[in-house]
């Protein structure tokens, strides 16, 4: 669902006609995304044993106002700046956010998050279609239509390998993959078509996605960072380009995790 959060900017941008694509994805783009992603395994595997969740890693006093927010009803949300420089013809984006749902359970939050043939319900507008296509124990196989519009309608299709695990009773954790994105042309019509992955209008070229989901205080914390790869910004548009960067995307992550709890309170009728 946190695709959408990177379709607005660009296709706000965007100048080039409808059906040209802007290039192909470069590989030196692909390396460092990558590299990033590996070192987000790598501190996501130590801090699964340590600060579970990132507001725990904050100053006393910070923590305390950031856990006050959340039982006010609010969602913290932080901009994590890759360590690794921006890549060729790419932007690496890196958001993580926390909403609380009181009076929840664990398992109320992973039968909402694992739900997938109704997300276009409770993720709406910005998932249009959603299904499981296979599942083993707590391992996922999804398909994925993800819609924006804005200037322009920008439609994807996506493939997403989803793995869960439980750590403890109390807490749960998933791993997500986008293996396949597709750019569709012509969405919703006789002509519909996919884009070559990777040579399309840049979009939306990769994607992953972790959450953490821990009950205490009396409900549940649930986290979700995302990180994706997209073109970079047009030469001579960054003026206008990187306020929607640095803005959309944390717009959209705070409405899907605002839509998280929405969906898991009216399911359990609180």
């Amino acid at each position: 669902m946190l695709a959408a959060s990177l379709l607005e900017p660009l296709a706000q941008a965007r100048p080039y006609p409808t059906g040209e694509a802007i290039g192909s994805l470069k590989p030196r783009a692909a390396q460092a995304f990558d590299l990033y992603v590996a070192k987000v395994d790598a501190k996501n595997k130590t801090t699964l044993a340590g600060a579970f969740l990132w507001v725990d890693e904050l100053d006393k006093g910070e923590r305390t106002a950031a856990y006050a927010n959340l039982k006010d009803g609010q969602v913290e949300i932080r901009r994590e700046k890759p360590e690794v420089g921006n890549p060729s013809g790419g932007l690496l984006h890196d958001w993580e956010g926390i909403v609380f749902i009181p009076g929840a359970k664990l398992a109320d939050v992973l039968g909402v998050l694992q739900d997938y043939n109704h997300h276009a319900t409770y993720y709406a507008p910005d998932v249009e279609q959603s299904k499981i296509e296979s599942r083993n124990g707590d391992h996922f196989q999804v398909f994925m239509r993800f819609k924006r519009h804005n200037v322009v309608t920008v439609v994807l299709n996506t493939q997403q390998d989803i793995q869960y695990s439980r750590d403890s009773a109390t807490r749960a954790h998933s791993r997500s993959s986008a293996t396949r994105i597709a750019q569709v042309e012509n969405a919703g019509t006789s002509s519909e078509k996919e884009m070559t992955p990777g040579d399309d209008d840049g979009y939306l070229w990769r994607m992953e996605t972790w959450w953490r989901v821990e009950e205490r205080d009396g409900g549940v914390y649930v986290q979700n960072e995302v990180l994706s790869l997209t073109r970079d910004i047009p030469t001579g548009l960054g003026w206008l380009i990187e306020p929607f960067i640095t803005n959309i995307p944390k717009e959209t992550l705070d409405f899907t995790l605002q839509a998280t709890r929405k969906a898991v309170l009216a399911k359990t009728g609180r």
